[in-house]
């Protein structure tokens, strides 16, 4: 098992350091602000404690995340009508059009690195395997940040 945990975290890292090469290169993001624009966007309404909850990190790092994309003129915190002291997050038209074209290039790149290795079929199973797997891990809140 040490085995398929070496393997998965150094693809892991691998892979997001690949995507955020060429975000970086190509629109001038990194992979986590990319990851957090296109949750926002799917998620309209979302709050940063459900960024946080999505992405397993603290609440406070999501909280600086969410100011510096703020500060860049992507997103907007908007006052939520049920909960005073939390605010609801949007993308500005600058956003929506970044992660659009992100998303893009996204895309293209993980396609370039995973489904020239694994080609289509094996693509959909390992996708499936660690979909179950985040599943299980989610709904019993394993590796949840404690602070």
């Amino acid at each position: 098992m040490a085995g398929f945990f070496d393997d998965l975290v150094r693809c892991e890292t691998r892979l997001y350091n690949a995507l955020n090469d060429r975000l970086r290169e190509q629109h001038g993001i990194v992979t986590s602000q990319y990851e957090f624009l296109r949750h926002i966007r799917d998620h309209p309404g979302c709050r940063v404690a459900d960024l946080a909850t999505a992405f397993a990190i603290g609440i406070g790092a999501t909280s600086k995340s969410v100011d510096r994309l703020e500060k860049r003129g992507w997103v907007v915190r908007q006052p939520n009508p049920a909960d005073r002291r939390s605010s609801l997050l949007a993308l500005t038209d600058d956003g929506a059009g970044l992660v659009e074209a992100a998303q893009r290039t996204f895309t293209e790149r993980l396609a370039e690195l995973v489904r020239d290795t694994f080609g289509s079929a094996r693509t959909a199973l390992v996708a499936q395997a660690l979909s179950e797997l985040r599943s299980v891990l989610e709904r019993d809140r394993i590796g949840m940040p404690t602070g």
